[in-house]
């Protein structure tokens, strides 16, 4: 048996960038500074309808994974299409990503970003090892939608759905 070809990171994040996913924000309150801490990501799933479970993906080298880990209840704010900036914010590193971001907070206590989409409040149930990054799977206890568009990531931008009557069409 021959090795297959060898795959390095940067085709690898190439080609999967050709997957358009919806972006998350992951939220918390640190307990001991009482402070929001948060990421976003991309790589989100559902897992489960019973036990309620969904599932999320961190890079080992997150400073703020750890940060949202020790809240013990986090909120996955699904972003809207009208929050790109939020995303941007909370993708980059550095303490003051809540500057300017406007939340309210879950039942958990833990940031609800004002317009986002949808929201899930959780609490950690597993952590799965995974290369370079750390499989997070999460126990929703709430959750609620509203009637907008997602924000979605697709080959290194962001972009919208636009609806069958948009004269746009498709995803832009």
């Amino acid at each position: 048996m021959t090795d297959g070809p060898i795959v390095d990171g940067s085709s690898m994040r190439h080609v999967l960038g050709h997957v358009a996913t919806g972006v998350v924000a992951i939220t918390g309150i640190h307990p001991d500074s009482g402070e929001p801490v948060g990421l976003a990501a991309n790589s989100f799933t559902s897992v489960s309808l019973d036990p309620p479970l969904v599932a999320f993906c961190v890079g080992l080298t997150s400073t703020s994974w750890p940060l949202v880990r020790a809240a013990g209840r986090f909120t996955i704010n699904i972003l809207a299409d009208s929050q790109e900036a939020v995303c941007r914010r909370l993708a980059s590193p550095g303490a003051d990503k809540f500057r300017d971001v406007d939340w309210t907070p879950a039942p958990s206590g833990a940031p609800v970003l004002t317009g986002a989409l949808a929201w899930i409040d959780a609490e950690l149930d597993a952590e799965h090892a995974a290369g370079d990054h750390t499989i997070v799977v999460a126990r929703a206890h709430h959750l609620r939608a509203s009637d907008q568009e997602p924000l979605l990531f697709y080959r290194g931008g962001y972009g919208r759905i636009a609806r069958p009557d948009d004269p746009a069409g498709g995803v832009v």
